[in-house]
């Protein structure tokens, strides 16, 4: 009888790509991955993998077994969470990746808060500016911020959020800021993972939407907005930022808002999990949770 063990180890190694990759995910030494492939492999008298100095790749038999591996790992963690739910309780381990500020900004609270609920559960958290992929790095739940792009995740809007065009009173004092044109010719701070760091369609006054190219090329380029928000109170320049991550400093002086009668995109905090036949109670029961809990916070 082949162990649900090996299978998931298997999966693991494809999703990851290596045993090196897999091993650190599973928190197993890479000998012990090895093995336990070769012991799968002998058990079914086949050839599942092609190994090179390189990488590996699925043989045909092996393609095949992979996508059977998957439906039936997925029919048994929803076979035991279906067991479990007779008892009320959550289990397991709930793996979630978020950005930095988003992550600690608003939602560790709400995972505290959903762990106190559900004490049998373990919650592993992770904070990162890159988009992490939820099947090879075995997270539940991806939270990402802004513009949704098409995916092969399933996808749950949350919030809806403004960003705001930001400087310090320094930089304002020296580089007036009237009108949209003003803002063309702006010195930006620009986040180095978007498409289109410096092209944005803006609302005017009158509800007409145009387009705003900065034709100034950034002197800082950063990857978080943290980053952003520290170099825009240095007076580095302008940052469009989330409103909910520079309420504070608007508040007490540190930053101002650039052109306030001007409206940029608002942007959707979503909650992303693999597209499987089967959604874990553990993943529906957080998104819902997540959902009132920030109805509530914005009440």
């Amino acid at each position: 009888m082949v162990s649900l063990h090996r299978l998931s180890t298997f999966v693991a190694v494809v999703n990851a790509g290596s045993f090196t990759a897999a091993a650190d995910i599973l928190g197993q030494t890479r000998a012990g991955v090895s093995f336990n492939i070769k012991q799968l492999e002998a058990e079914l008298g086949v050839a599942l993998l092609t190994r090179t100095t390189r990488r590996l790749a699925l043989t045909e038999v092996g393609e095949r077994f992979y996508q059977h591996c998957q439906r039936l790992l997925q029919d048994a963690e929803f076979a035991v969470e279906d067991a479990r739910r007779g008892h009320g309780t959550l289990s397991g381990t709930l793996r979630i990746t978020t950005t930095p500020e988003y992550g600690i900004h608003t939602l560790v609270p709400i995972m505290a808060a959903f762990m106190r609920q559900h004490p049998h559960l373990t919650i592993q958290h992770a904070c990162s500016s890159q988009h992490a992929n939820l099947i090879s790095e075995r997270f539940d739940v991806a939270i990402r911020l802004g513009q949704l792009v098409d995916s092969s995740y399933r996808a749950a809007l949350i919030e809806t959020f403004p960003i705001l065009p930001v400087a310090s009173p320094m930089y304002l004092h020296s580089h007036k800021i009237r009108c949209l044109e003003d803002l063309r010719q702006a010195q930006w701070v620009a986040h180095s993972r978007l498409a289109t760091p410096l092209t944005w369609q803006v609302q005017g006054p009158d509800n007409g939407w145009q387009r705003l190219d900065v034709s100034v090329q950034p002197k800082v380029l950063a990857d978080t907005s943290a980053s952003l928000q520290v170099f825009a109170r240095q007076g580095a320049g302008i940052a469009l930022l989330p409103e909910w991550l520079v309420a504070e400093d608007l508040a007490n002086g540190l930053l101002q808002q650039v052109l306030p009668q001007y409206r940029f995109p608002e942007q959707g905090v979503y909650a992303l999990y693999p597209n499987t036949q089967h959604v874990s109670e553990k993943v529906r029961a957080f998104i819902d949770f997540l959902r009132l809990s920030v109805k509530l916070k914005s009440a």
